[in-house]
């Protein structure tokens, strides 16, 4: 049976829906990537879309809602992101209500007698009042026309905010009288997530459209080896009057940072999972009203947060994944001004982010994906390449070598011959039977003493201490490197190193691997005048007299000279000191960072 959506095409339904676009939302024509969505559905076509954050896809359902002879469910993951949308759409004169947990037995009972009579267009449902059995009752007498899924990627396990109860969705489809039009719209979805979708909700012969992922507006930037606090507290207060979102990977992570902020005298709220309801609430509302200028969240908010001026997103923790990453990121300028998206990286983030998978996620098949898709996100941060070309080939999408709005395009480079440094790297994953990860790699080539380096016999390899004039930071740097430009790749749960067929003309020297990369900034050579030795030594000395120790037995002069030498700004960095073990890191890692950190503020 023909659907009723589509008894609604004709030679003037794209007029039409001109003029209720202009009526109700004030717009005299569709955006380019708008008008074949709206089109497909008004044909009575199932169709998925996927545009990114921004794009206006609401619209995409709400005017074939406005057109068709019948009822618009639309399936909504979050209930503040339905209200949002319900009231935006009710101050434009647009029929529409919403049903969730907030509404009491009788508003719900009136709001589905509103939509069974045809007073209410739009009805938005959270996927779980499915299985509400009065819920299918009413929905049974209704004239349903368009199913419009939202945020449809929460369909797919593959996906990055997988909702189990989105599942019931197209059985609920297939319980109706007259089967409707189903639209399934989301900003981030892979090749494979884009599958899982069609197939999830048995869409017949749908419609693709992929209006593109890019965000020319937007500035993305990677910050390794800053001291996130003080990066942050220069960044925020400098804008102090721009809307700004910091995500952090925890709760305890996201309340230190407000703490930091808001002892700074910033205009901050947070928001996370941990906090009372009406906390949330509230903070929420006073970001969106603009009474709080920066919000740090978890991933726990965001989602359908229709802010437009959003002008920077501040990762504070790697996320676990680009899907997540470009979400989260593309909350920023989406009135298509300019937005930043700055991501700060440390090693430890990648730590947070395994212990959080390893916690959260039994299935090993599942488990190991999620891994996967982390060093992808890994990769993003050390990419020598163009950020942007890095997202976009990430979702299947053709990129040119350099978009010149990206921390990579717009920095200082050098074509640096990597050959030599490359051949020692692959030969010691080789020598090492690819069964290892990359942590125990840089050990054997900085010639660690570590007892797991003893245990296998590696420091009898020819490859032991090839890199010995350097830290294990910077051996990691390289191989994430050849690990993000292909050479490399990452494999299972325990992230074990394995050759990847360019490397190996490289070891039999018929290929060179050359990379542009970024310029270091150069830091003020403080080892050079012995400000910063000497500042270190003092401090020293002042520890040994107070433990009544020899001051050798603090930290010895080679690993006072390689703190000069790497300058590290956090506990992460300062663990990469060369005599700085896990003991003396938790004992003196903090006085000796404020002495470097003081010193090198005075040169």
């Amino acid at each position: 049976m023909t659907n009723n959506l589509a008894q609604t095409n004709g030679a003037d339904t794209l007029g039409r829906a001109k003029a209720y676009l202009r009526r109700f939302f004030g717009y005299r024509e569709f955006r380019p990537a708008q008008e074949p969505v709206v089109k497909s559905l008004l044909d009575g076509q199932d169709t998925v879309a996927i545009m990114p954050t921004g794009a206006g896809k609401s619209i995409c359902f709400q005017i074939p809602a406005l057109l068709a002879s019948g009822v618009a469910i639309v399936f909504s993951p979050l209930i503040s992101l339905m209200k949002d949308q319900v009231d935006a759409l009710s101050g434009q004169g647009v029929p529409a209500a919403f049903i969730n947990s907030t509404l009491s037995p009788k508003e719900v009972a009136n709001v589905l007698a509103d939509a069974e009579e045809g007073r209410v267009r739009l009805l938005y449902v959270a996927p779980e009042r499915i299985d509400d059995p009065w819920f299918a009752e009413a929905v049974s007498r209704m004239d349903v026309a368009l199913v419009a899924v939202d945020e449809a990627h929460c369909l797919s396990q593959w996906g990055h905010d997988f909702r189990p109860s989105y599942r019931a969705i197209a059985p609920f489809i297939a319980s109706l009288s007259r089967r409707p039009t189903v639209g399934a719209f989301t900003a981030t979805a892979t090749p494979e997530v884009r599958d899982d979708i069609i197939r999830l909700l048995g869409l017949r012969a749908p419609v693709i459209h992929v209006s593109g992922f890019d965000r020319p507006n937007l500035f993305f930037d990677v910050r390794r080896g800053e001291d996130k606090d003080k990066f942050l507290l220069r960044y925020v207060t400098a804008r102090p009057d721009e809307s700004g979102i910091v995500y952090a990977a925890t709760r305890k992570q996201t309340d230190a940072v407000y703490a930091l902020l808001k002892k700074r005298g910033v205009s901050v709220g947070r928001y996370h999972a941990g906090l009372p309801d009406e906390e949330r609430r509230q903070m929420q509302e006073d970001f969106l009203y603009d009474r709080l200028t920066v919000m740090v969240a978890t991933n726990a908010f965001g989602m359908g947060i229709d802010k437009s001026n959003v002008r920077y997103v501040i990762h504070y923790n790697m996320p676990k994944n680009v899907e997540a990453y470009y979400q989260e990121a593309g909350r920023a300028g989406r009135d298509g001004e300019p937005g930043q998206c700055v991501l700060l990286y440390a090693p430890g983030d990648v730590q947070t982010q395994r212990f959080l998978i390893e916690r959260s996620i039994e299935d090993e098949a599942r488990r190991t994906y999620e891994n996967e898709r982390l060093q992808r996100m890994v990769d993003y941060c050390h990419t020598p390449g163009c950020l942007r070309r890095f997202i976009l080939e990430y979702f299947g999408e053709d990129a040119p070598e350099s978009c010149e709005n990206c921390s990579t395009c717009t920095a200082e480079t050098e074509t640096v011959d990597l050959t030599v440094d490359a051949q020692k790297v692959f030969s010691c994953v080789y020598r090492m039977r690819q069964h290892f990860g990359m942590a125990l790699v840089a050990q054997v080539l900085t010639g660690s003493g570590s007892q797991r380096v003893k245990k296998f016999g590696f420091e009898k390899l020819s490859t032991f201490g090839l890199f010995k004039d350097r830290s294990q930071k910077e051996v990691n740097l390289l191989i994430q490197r050849l690990v993000a430009t292909g050479y490399l790749t990452v494999e299972g749960e325990h992230s074990t190193l394995r050759l990847l067929p360019p490397s190996f003309p490289v070891l039999k020297s018929e290929a060179k691997v050359l990379l542009t990369l970024p310029k270091e900034p150069e830091r003020a050579p403080i080892e050079a005048t012995d400000a910063l030795f000497d500042a270190l030594k003092q401090e020293r000395l002042r520890l040994a007299k107070e433990e009544n120790v020899p001051a050798f037995v603090v930290f010895s002069d080679a690993t006072l000279r390689d703190m000069c030498r790497l300058l590290p700004r956090s506990l992460d960095e300062m663990a990469e000191v060369k005599g700085v073990g896990e003991q003396k890191l938790r004992r003196y890692g903090e006085t000796f960072l404020a002495v470097i950190r003081e010193t090198a503020d005075k040169t």
